[in-house]
């Protein structure tokens, strides 16, 4: 079983690694079951939050306003992680959107890792629920806070750390880390045209967009575009 490893946690604005975008990283370092150093930041993701994200997290616009982009924070994430594994609670989610986030900025991202979902699936009872906060509720770890990243990451860390002591010289194989599977390629950036084609298409049909163009991938603007022409429809030609 490793003795040091990375807990870490994602608010994002979405469940899609392709069409959302993170707003808050957090991290611990675990070495030999203890916490030895945390990593936190706020993301900027360049679009306003929709309520529901805003109810789950209590994250707003404002808390964001300042906070710096991913392509900022992405490196000083991989250089708090170095060569560690992960640990988290459904931690394929959080590594395919850093991971994304990584390989947007030609940097190598390639992890091995533990998911404390996977481990609550295997020992606690069926009947009961297994996302973090039931988690830790059935093995009585207490939670400072609810879907915010630095505080569900350390309590991912706090359930392996449990886990692994009920359950540890049972079942050693269970805790070891295994490598995380996400293939992704690296976003371009929009083209001029394409920004100018949608800036069009929103001062022809007056609509406002709750992203900013600026930061559009090539991808994510041509989707957007094609959505606007889909239910309001092309720019006639006078």
């Amino acid at each position: 079983m490793e003795t040091a490893y990375i807990a870490v946690d994602l608010e994002t604005t979405g469940l899609d690694p392709k069409r959302d975008k993170i707003i808050e990283i957090g991290a611990v370092k675990i070495e030999n079951g203890k916490e030895t150093a945390a990593f936190h930041t706020m993301v900027q993701p360049y679009r306003l939050l929709e309520e529901r994200v805003c109810q789950i997290t209590g994250i707003r616009d404002e808390d964001l306003a300042e906070a710096p982009g991913i392509d900022q924070v992405i490196g000083q994430f991989l250089e708090f992680a170095g060569d560690l594994p992960l640990a988290g609670h459904h931690v394929i989610f959080d590594y395919s959107f850093l991971k994304r986030a990584a390989v947007n900025q030609k940097l190598d991202f390639e992890r091995r890792g533990i998911d404390t979902l996977g481990l609550a699936r295997k020992f606690m009872p069926q009947e009961e629920k297994k996302n973090l906060a039931a988690a830790c509720a059935y093995f009585g770890i207490s939670q400072e806070t609810h879907h915010r990243a630095l505080a569900d990451a350390r309590a991912a860390s706090r359930l392996l750390e449990k886990m692994k002591e009920d359950y540890g010289e049972k079942s050693p194989d269970s805790f070891v880390p295994v490598p995380l599977i996400y293939k992704v390629k690296r976003e371009q950036p929009a083209t001029k045209l394409q920004k100018e084609h949608l800036q069009d298409l929103l001062k022809y049909h007056k609509i406002a967009l709750t992203v900013q163009i600026e930061h559009l991938s090539r991808n994510e603007i041509s989707r957007i575009t094609d959505k606007i022409i889909s239910q309001y429809g092309r720019i006639r030609k006078r």
